[in-house]
């Protein structure tokens, strides 16, 4: 018999800075060998992050399986950086996170979610796709391709 792990969010502090440096660079590790180096969120100073921008942390009890950092901006809420350890990939909690985002977003009176990441991720790609995002433009970046995202939000 299976047990399910309770599910928490809550907002993260200087003292997360660590685990969300060790998360993050869990999560995007698969990527180094598409790219041929370290993302940049694996090299992000999140010790001057926390300071300017939102984390939320998702917990499954007590250990830190996902979290998405965000900025609300003049006309919309930027979403920063979306991670989930790998071993909790695919089972619905970046959508979860993008979902949340999403509420921030319209809390802050903002109608539209940006994002930007590497066309090379492609299935970080077909996930903003799938819950509704689209490309508004791409350029090159460290010998690849970055794509910028949009997603609208139906005003209340």
């Amino acid at each position: 018999m299976s047990s399910v792990a309770a599910l928490s969010m809550r907002l993260a502090s200087a003292e997360d800075v660590d685990a969300i440096r060790e998360l993050v660079r869990a999560a995007y590790a698969k990527w180094v060998p598409v790219v041929g180096r370290e993302p940049r969120p694996m090299t992000a100073a999140y010790q001057d992050s926390i300071n300017r921008h939102r984390f939320d942390l998702l917990h499954a009890d007590t250990k830190l399986i996902a979290l998405i950092e965000t900025a609300i901006r003049e006309n919309h809420l930027w979403i920063e950086n979306l991670a989930v350890l790998p071993e909790y990939q695919g089972r619905g909690y970046g959508r979860q996170l993008l979902a949340h985002a999403e509420q921030l977003a319209a809390g802050a009176g903002r109608s539209e979610v940006r994002l930007l990441t590497n066309a090379a991720f492609e299935a970080n790609v077909r996930l903003y796709e799938a819950v509704g995002y689209h490309t508004t433009s791409t350029e090159p970046f460290m010998g690849g391709t970055t794509l910028y995202m949009s997603k609208q939000l139906s005003r209340p």
